[in-house]
């Protein structure tokens, strides 16, 4: 029998383990990096090779059913099985098995999931520690499953012979990321993998997963999930993930190659880069301003990419401080959700979740300031991405009016969570409200019991684990509102239960 592992040991296994707590061949087109077919008899020995220790608790996630993983990882786990072998399996087996195309996102989700798959089992209770982790397990094979009907990608083994000399990796890297070239980016990176540290490699990664918008974000999210990943399992296990994010980042379905083309997706990208030098020296210094992000949120509403960036400039320019552009860009996506419910709006959250995560990660100060102006510039076209889709309506989150509760039962709160299921514009005005009383805390534990319970899609841990990452880093006057416009987007109480969550605590208490 296994008992409920207690916060405080669950976390001293992860330390323990050493995971760090913040924790026959085929070219599918000219010129594209290695990729085989798993349907070919000497499969396995074509695709990637990992690290002796990982390798088979790897083959075990790629091989097992779907209808036993779970129950079989869990036997493992009894036998000692760590923590971190299982994060590090689940990323590994996502990277090799599943392709980030024709867009980073869809199936690739089993691997973007994971951090915040993470995230929410070092943030959940005692009772619903593992579900989370386990969920991803159980999603990686749903994902594995399609991509077979889709083509059967596995990552290939680098091309050894192409790799630059360790000097020149990192010149090698950016030229082929600039031309976009695949094939020379997936030797490039390799070396990069094997010669460079982590924070130089992650400057690079930060440019690059900001320089377009391509997949409505979901390069960034990448670029910063990859890092917390690898911060978690180790830098050791780089090579695979990193190749496969540089592919990623190089997915430009449909379209010619924008390293040959003056392309509109690429356009904003390069005037910011324009824009950042126009910065004062000491743009970063300056106090928050509330007047300023109510003004840059008025601009967001109706501005177009350069117009919001431009009054960025402004703003920062004349004294404004970066906490206040960042209040309006995460009050601006919030305000999104609350307008149209749905999956552009959601990723307006998620992704500005991975630009701040990049913008307080990175340590040069270009990079920042392109992150910043990214950030500001793709609002406007999630917006319009949004307008494609429907109706998008005209709520504003700074005139959200507070509604307490009618029961004061358990603070309001259990009201406040059904309605979330039934109303959500009321269930936001009351989140407000409760948030107001000093009840955030308690209503963000509830909220993630019933993300780990109820379930039943990778964005549900993906947004979950954004929003109550990023909802604290608000100036006050923001914090409460942007924490009302989450409820547009969890599970409610009166939401179905996912029976996965049984089966993860059965296969556990077995």
């Amino acid at each position: 029998m296994v008992e409920v592992t207690s916060r405080r040991e669950f976390l001293r296994g992860v330390v323990a383990a050493g995971a760090a707590v913040g924790c026959g061949m085929q070219v599918s087109r000219a010129g594209a990096m290695p990729m085989v077919s798993n349907r070919a008899a000497d499969a396995r020995a074509e695709a990637v090779t990992l690290p002796r220790d990982i390798e088979p608790l790897v083959r075990l996630i790629e091989d097992t059913p779907r209808d036993t993983l779970i129950e079989v990882v869990a036997a493992r786990m009894r036998e000692g099985l760590s923590y971190q072998n299982i994060v590090s399996a689940l990323m590994l087996a996502g990277v090799r098995n599943v392709q980030p195309r024709p867009s980073v996102g869809f199936k690739f989700h089993a691997v973007l999931v994971v951090h915040s798959a993470h995230l929410a089992s070092l943030a959940a209770a005692d009772a619903d520690r593992w579900i989370p982790l386990y969920w991803a397990l159980d999603y990686f094979k749903e994902a594995q499953a399609r991509d077979v009907a889709e083509g059967n990608w596995t990552l290939g083994p680098v091309d050894e012979s192409a790799l630059p000399a360790a000097a020149e990796a990192r010149e090698a890297f950016v030229a082929a990321m600039d031309a976009w070239d695949e094939a020379a980016a997936d030797a490039a990176v390799a070396g990069l993998a094997r010669h460079a540290g982590a924070q130089d490699i992650s400057e690079l990664f930060f440019r690059y997963g900001c320089r377009d918008f391509r997949s409505i974000g979901h390069k960034a999210i990448y670029v910063a999930n990859a890092r917390r990943t690898l911060d978690c399992i180790g830098w050791r296990h780089a090579e695979p993930v990193l190749r496969s994010l540089a592919y990623a980042l190089l997915n430009h379905h449909g379209e010619p190659n924008p390293g040959q083309h003056d392309l509109e997706p690429d356009g904003i990208g390069r005037r910011n880069e324009q824009r950042q030098s126009a910065l004062r020296v000491d743009w970063y210094t300056g106090p928050a301003d509330d007047r300023a992000t109510c003004e840059l949120l008025e601009v967001l509403r109706s501005g177009s990419p350069d117009e919001v960036a431009d009054h960025a400039v402004q703003l920062l320019n004349r004294g404004v401080g970066p906490q206040s552009v960042w209040d309006a860009v995460f009050a601006g996506a919030g305000e999104l959700l609350m307008r149209q419910p749905g999956i552009v709006a959601l990723h307006a959250v998620t992704t500005s979740n991975a630009l701040h995560y990049a913008y307080q990660t990175s340590g040069d100060d270009r990079t920042r300031r392109l992150l910043l102006l990214q950030n500001v510039a793709f609002l406007p076209l999630f917006r319009r991405a949004m307008a494609s889709r429907g109706s998008v309506g005209d709520e504003r989150i700074d005139t959200l009016p507070p509604l307490a509760p009618a029961s004061s039962a358990k603070g309001g709160l259990d009201e406040v969570l059904a309605e979330v299921t039934a109303d959500p514009p009321s269930a936001a005005r009351k989140v407000l409200a409760v948030a107001r009383d000093a009840k955030a805390p308690e209503f963000v534990a509830q909220a993630r019991h019933l993300v780990c319970h109820k379930g039943s899609d990778s964005h549900d841990y993906k947004f979950s684990a954004a929003v109550f990452e990023d909802y604290p880093t608000l100036s006050p006057p923001w914090q409460d509102r942007f924490l009302a416009t989450t409820v547009f987007q969890l599970p409610g109480s009166a939401d179905p239960d996912n029976p996965l969550a049984d089966r993860i605590l059965r296969a556990m208490h077995s």
